[in-house]
């Protein structure tokens, strides 16, 4: 089983590489109070940033998760954010997409202000799309119909049906299934459906919660190779969760490294992947 979960890239190190969460979180402390500052942050975007999160505090109810929060990502970019179980990834995603409570600070898309935004109104009137984890599809609907859903903001009917159109001429994978149930897909086609579900609406920024998750390697590479075409050809902008941190930051043009909901590290991708603090606290080695 270590062998299986070191060859997919889960890294999990040799036994005296491990250290304990306390261990972690101590050290994640210690780096927040040297934890990179909004210019620097800045500075890893090419151009002028579609995505600004300034100094959000954010959460859910009464518990405040995000402290502060700064994240910077420009036109055809793709961020992940890597971690600790518990560090506030999948809650700066949340955050983004209008899911959260907001204490403090802002988030614009484009320049536009969003922090107060319904979820919906980000998607319509901002073009942010949320990639939900696994089993986001609806099993009984068929694959069209699943297609159908991604257009449910759109004026009429009819105009989803022409952008789900465009969709399947994109992903011929899809096509001859779209009459069956997407129950019946592979781990990998449902996790197509659901990429191509998001771009019914043609949004500009991508929210991708954990893509590679429950996935068999083969279907990990066609995913990231996806996630790929869109940043390159279409611009998309992508703000990503991954567990499997070596993959997401191989192919991410910036990282960051949270922890106790705050950015302890950032830099490029593959400048963390090769960052030794950083592969010893979160990549096991």
């Amino acid at each position: 089983m270590k062998e299986l979960w070191e060859r997919r890239g889960y890294g999990l190190g040799r036994v005296d590489t491990v250290i304990s969460v306390d261990a972690v979180q101590e050290e994640a402390r210690r780096l927040a109070e040297q934890g990179p500052r909004a210019e620097a942050l800045r500075a890893l975007v090419r151009g002028e940033p579609v995505v600004e999160v300034e100094g959000l505090h954010a959460g859910y109810g009464k518990m405040e998760i995000l402290h502060g929060v700064s994240l910077y990502v420009g036109d055809g970019q793709a961020l992940c954010l890597i971690g600790p179980n518990g560090a506030g990834k999948s809650t700066v995603l949340h955050s983004l997409y209008g899911f959260t409570r907001i204490y403090g600070g802002r988030v614009r898309v484009g320049g536009r202000e969003v922090t107060r935004l319904a979820p919906h109104e980000r998607l319509r009137d901002a073009g942010v799309a949320y990639i939900l984890q696994d089993n986001s599809v609806f099993p009984d609907m068929t694959v069209e119909e699943n297609l159908w859903m991604g257009g449910f903001l759109m004026p009429d009917p009819r105009s989803a049906r022409e952008a789900a159109e465009r969709v399947f001429d994109r992903y011929p994978r899809l096509a001859p299934r779209r009459r069956q149930p997407a129950r019946v897909l592979s781990g990998g086609e449902r996790r197509l459906l659901e990429i191509a579900r998001a771009l019914v609406m043609d949004p500009k920024v991508l929210l991708v919660d954990e893509p590679s998750i429950g996935l068999e390697p083969r279907f990990i590479d066609m995913v990231f190779e996806i996630l790929d075409e869109l940043r390159r050809r279409d611009r998309k902008t992508i703000v990503m969760v991954e567990q499997n941190a070596k993959k997401g930051l191989e192919f991410a043009d910036i990282g960051y490294v949270l922890a106790s909901g705050v950015v302890v590290r950032a830099g490029p991708g593959r400048e963390l992947l090769a960052d030794p603090e950083v592969g010893r606290l979160f990549l096991g080695g």
